[in-house]
Formats: structure tokens, sequence, C-alpha cells
């Protein structure tokens, strides 16, 4: 294989020629012929015996050329990039061949190209750090959410309150006949949980143990085709009325629910576990404002390339984690009322922005003279592995130390970027 013209394009691309001489090309065809001709039927001939230079004569001497070169393809683009030293993201593309009269084949590829960065200010960057600041409310919010573990369930004779779990007995009827899956009997219903149909926990508020009564529900338009927009009517007989009885908020059950004697001393310890919480959230939020607008601040061409695969792996990582839950990527977007185009096209922008920051990233460590030693790669595989309780030597099998080591780099640049950043408690909309 003899590479020619092997030119950096001014469209971000690489382009370059590989030359095949007429007996490997020959070859790839002959190749072509033997794998296609079981499928080829020609009149007086049995099925799959069929000469080839019959075939090429009814089809065209070209008729396996495609195939032959979707074989040889592979070879002949690594070859031009092994003469090259520029980089290239995606997938290479084949712009045009030519077969000469000896039957040598030329195939011109053209690549993307790494993009060429020009990086701004990404030291001293002014972002909005939120202050920590803890209410009463939010400390009263994490005591009730304690009350509610705690909390008995007790039989009332009472009518049904909003917040109290109504035991039913229930049938669905449209025009008087009774529909599928319209039927339950002795159903736990929290009212106010919005677990049923709109209008339906509403009108069994009120009721008591013992009573029946019809209700009137118009199905939502976007409901099952055969009941959308459907008027029906339920009987409901409640059987009965339960409601959580929450336990005091006092010394006993601090002691009940912590570590602490005093109901003060546990609201100080959620306080104090708020204040945490909400402090690693800010600085969270911070160095990620403060990279963003690093990134802002670069001037980059973002090959397509990029963008797309990096779609493809989000496409990739929602179908895997629909696989877990037992359903196929497709049915997930099916409920989402989207096809998987609308779905691309809505992962692109934030796709685009990841892309951008891994440039950044990538282009600051480099300026940085940042470099990850074997010491720093061994303590990533231990933390990971004491996180995953995996052996390290088997979590080594499935992470290469270049994945480990490019998360690393990356990481570490991004703290260049968050130690050098200014904390402002103006955000920047209320800045200007």
């Amino acid at each position: 294989m003899v590479v020619k013209n092997l030119e950096k394009k001014e469209n971000g691309k690489l382009g370059f020629q590989v030359e095949i001489d007429a007996a490997a090309f020959e070859k790839a065809v002959n190749g072509a012929y033997l794998k296609a001709k079981k499928s080829i039927y020609v009149p007086g001939f049995r099925k799959g015996k069929a000469p080839r230079m019959v075939i090429e004569g009814m089809y065209g001497a070209d008729v396996f050329y495609e195939d032959a070169i979707e074989e040889l393809a592979p070879a002949a683009f690594e070859s031009g990039i092994a003469e090259s030293d520029a980089r290239t993201v995606g997938h290479p593309a084949i712009v045009n061949y030519n077969v000469d009269e000896s039957k040598n084949l030329s195939i011109e590829f053209e690549i993307a190209l790494y993009p060429e960065v020009k990086l701004g200010e990404y030291k001293g960057l002014e972002a909005y750090k939120a202050p920590v600041e803890v209410s009463e409310e939010e400390i009263a919010a994490e005591l009730a959410k304690e009350q509610k573990k705690g909390a008995r369930i007790v039989t009332v004779e009472r009518e049904a309150a909003e917040g109290d779990t109504a035991n039913i007995d229930f049938e669905g009827f449209k025009d008087g006949v009774a529909f599928e899956g319209g039927k339950g009997e002795g159903f736990d219903l929290t009212l106010g949980s919005g677990s049923f149909v709109p209008g339906f926990e509403e009108q069994v508020v009120g009721m008591k143990a013992g009573e029946e009564k019809d209700i009137d529900i118009t199905f939502p338009e976007d409901y099952t085709p055969e009941l959308a927009g459907a008027a029906v009517v339920f009987h409901v007989k409640c059987n009965e009325v339960k409601e959580n009885v929450l336990p005091e908020l006092d010394d006993e059950f601090a002691k009940d629910v912590s570590e602490f004697d005093t109901l003060e001393e546990y609201k100080a310890s959620l306080k104090a576990e708020i204040e945490s919480r909400k402090s690693e959230g800010a600085e969270k939020d911070f160095k990620a404002a403060a990279l963003q607008k690093a990134v802002d601040n670069m001037e980059v061409e973002v090959p397509d390339a990029m963008v797309d695969e990096q779609v493809d792996r989000v496409c990739e990582d929602y179908a895997r984690n629909c696989a877990m839950q037992g359903f196929e990527f497709g049915q997930y977007l099916g409920m989402m009322g989207m096809d998987e185009n609308t779905f691309r096209a809505m992962m692109r922008p934030s796709a685009a922005n990841e892309v951008r920051t891994q440039i950044f990233l990538e282009a600051c460590a480099e300026a940085e003279g940042i470099v990850v030693s074997e010491e720093d790669i061994e303590k990533e595989y231990t933390i990971a592995a004491e996180a995953y309780s995996m052996d390290v030597e088997e979590l080594k099998k499935s992470i290469s130390t270049e994945i480990i080591a490019r998360d690393l780099k990356m990481r570490k640049a991004a703290d260049v970027v968050a130690e050098a950043a200014v904390a402002t408690d103006v955000k920047a909309e209320d800045a200007e």
C-alpha cells in the first residue's frame, strides 16, 4: 500500500489517498465474490454455482467492488494514519475511490482532526459561591422525616382526611359497563398521594368506614387509548380509615432516633449535618461554575464527530441503565413520547459542552505540565477497589491504567482552575 497526498485541510480534516496494487485488489474482489455467490441466483445455474465472470457480465464488472473495498479499507486507513503525526477523532469516511485500467485501486479518505485550542483566562476567575445558612424550617423538615419513620398507623372512627390511608373496594364503569383494570379490593390508598387518576382521591376524602358512593371521573386525554378523555363512574366502598400517629418531639424521641439525650442536642446535630451537606454542595457548584467560565473563555472549533461520539456514549449509558431495570431503550423513549432522533437532538447541547470541557481540561493539563505518577494511579486503584468492594488486581483487569491516568489528569486540571478561582456571593445574573 502506498500513501499519497497526505494533507490537513481547511475544513479541519485530514485527507489522504491510499493506492492498492492490482493483485491485492483482485484477491479482495474474488473474496467478495466467494462470500456473496452462495446467495446469488443466475438462470441456468444452480443457486451459488454461477461463475464470477457470468455474474459480472450480468451486473457489471464492478459488482463486487464495494464489498472488496470495505474489506481493504481498514488496513488502508491505518497505513495512512501511520504516516501522519496528526491526532484524529471520529470515524473515517471514504470520499472517493478509483480503479484504473490496470485494476489498481485508489481510496481517498477523510477524517476529522483533533481541534486546535487557544486557552483563555482560566486562573483567578470569579464564581458564585452560595452562603451556607440553615433555617429552622430545614431543621424542622429533617425532624419531620424522622417522625414519619417512627409513625404508628391506627384505625380511626371518623371521616377520611387528607394524609389518611383509606382502605377501599372500587370498580369503574364506562357507559354502565365495567372496564378492564378498573377494579380493586382492600386497596390502601393514601389520600393526597396522587397515585390514582386526578379527581379520585379528593372525592374519597370525607368518607367513613362502611360508606359507599359513586365517584364521577373524567380520564386525562393522554391516558390509555381506550379510556383517554372518557367519563366514567367508580363505585367505591370505604372499609377502614387509618391515620399516622407521629411520636412526640421530645427528649425521649431524640433518644430513640439518635445518640443524643435531648431534643436540643439532636437538633444541633441535624443543623451541623445540613450545614455540611450544603457546604459540600456550594463548593461543588462553585468549582463547576469556575470551570464553566474557563471553558467559555477557550477558543476552539469542536468537530461534529466528537459531539456525535459523546451523544453515542449518552445513548449507550441510557440503554445500559434501561437494561438493568428490565426494559429496552426504545421502550423508555416511547414512554417519554419521543424517538431516538429527537432524544439525540435533545442531548446534543449538553454533549457539546461536555466535549468542550474535556478539550479544555486536556489543554489545561498540557499547559500546566500536569503529570500523573504510578503512585497516583496505584492510590486511585486502591480507593476505587475499596469503594466497589473489589480486589485491586481484579479491578485492574476491568479498568485500564490509561483510563485511570486520564481521569486523574483531568481532575488535576480542574483543581488548577478551582484552587485559583475567587468566590463571590453575587450571582452572575444578579450582577448583570
